[in-house]
Order: C-alpha cells, then sequence, then structure tokens
C-alpha cells in the first residue's frame, strides 16, 4: 500500500462564459481521515449562520467518495443561493470527485480513507439573477474542482516555480503599482 496522503491542498479558478457571474474557485484540502484533515472535516459538521455546509453528493443517496463536505466562501443570504449550491455546484463537485477517483489521480483504493474540504464561491448576487447559465455554472465549478485536485495531490506548483515566477506574477486583484485590480 502507498504511503497516506496526510494534508495536502490545491486551488483553481476557472472563468464564466461571457462574463456570466459563474467563475468557481474552489480550494480544497484533502487527507486522511485519521489525521488533521480528518478532525478538519469533523468538525466542519456544526452549521453556522449564513455558511451551511453539505456533503457533495451525485444523487439522492450517491454520497460521493472520497467524502467531500462543501463550505460557502460567502454569507448564503437567500434560498436561490441555497439552490444554486445544492444543485449546480454539489453536482459538479461530486462529479468532479469522482472522476479524479476514475482517472487515478485520487488512488481508488484511498477513497473510502480520505476526506475533502472544499470552500466553494458563488457570486453571492448570482441568486439575483433571472438567467443564470446553471450549465455553466456546472461547468466552472467541475473544471475547478477537478483541477484543484490534481494540483493538490501533484504539489501544483512546485515551490521551485513559485520562486521562479515571484517577480513576473502578480495577484489578479492587486497590481504592485498602482495597488488596484486588475479586474
Amino acid at each position: 500500500m502507498s504511503e497516506p496522503v496526510w494534508f495536502k491542498t490545491g486551488e483553481a479558478t476557472v472563468f464564466a462564459s461571457d462574463d456570466q457571474g459563474t467563475d468557481a474557485m474552489p480550494e480544497i484540502l484533502i487527507g486522511s481521515v485519521k489525521g488533521p484533515a480528518g478532525h478538519a472535516f469533523a468538525n466542519l459538521m456544526g452549521q453556522t449562520e449564513g455558511h451551511t455546509r453539505m456533503f457533495a453528493i451525485r444523487a439522492t443517496n450517491q454520497q460521493v467518495k472520497p467524502a467531500t463536505i462543501m463550505v460557502p466562501k460567502a454569507t448564503i443570504k437567500s434560498s436561490a443561493y441555497v439552490e444554486l449550491l445544492g444543485g449546480p455546484v454539489q453536482s459538479a463537485i461530486a462529479d468532479a470527485v469522482l472522476d479524479s477517483v476514475i482517472e487515478g489521480v485520487i488512488p481508488k483504493e484511498h477513497a473510502d480513507e480520505l476526506c475533502i474540504i472544499a470552500m466553494v464561491w458563488i457570486l453571492p448576487d448570482l441568486a439575483k439573477e433571472e438567467d443564470i447559465d446553471r450549465k455553466d455554472l456546472y461547468r466552472t465549478n467541475y473544471e475547478a474542482m477537478k483541477l484543484a485536485i490534481k494540483r493538490a495531490m501533484s504539489g501544483s506548483p512546485s515551490i521551485d516555480e513559485l520562486i521562479a515566477n515571484r517577480n513576473t506574477i502578480h495577484h489578479e486583484m492587486y497590481n504592485p503599482e498602482t495597488g488596484e485590480s486588475l479586474w
């Protein structure tokens, strides 16, 4: 058996089609249910007002493995927001986890020994929109979650890559020369 996965992190951003506000940017933690990731997972089982947590399920009675809990990054203020989180986003996250197992990114033999915490983003104003492209919301979250898992499991970006691009890559929401957002 291979070495246990104790604590791996990853993140990814996938942008919406046609500036729809359906961008996805999960930040994840993958680790053994017996280690610090498992303890954090168990501690997230309680609810806090405005930040309803839920398991990633593929369909009713089909909780994905590794067990994955979704934690919204923004405060939930409406049932419309909950429907987006518990609909296309939950489905996308679950499908990305299962496909990562199918593709061998997450070893199948560890599916019952690992857990994933996924902090997920839905633009708060998106719930107020009448013409939400739910398929694009699914697409962005699916692609971003798969990429975040791949990065976590491979340790990407490496420290060497980060050091090499230290002065050439800047955060998109902060321009070090002007102090302004680049978006």
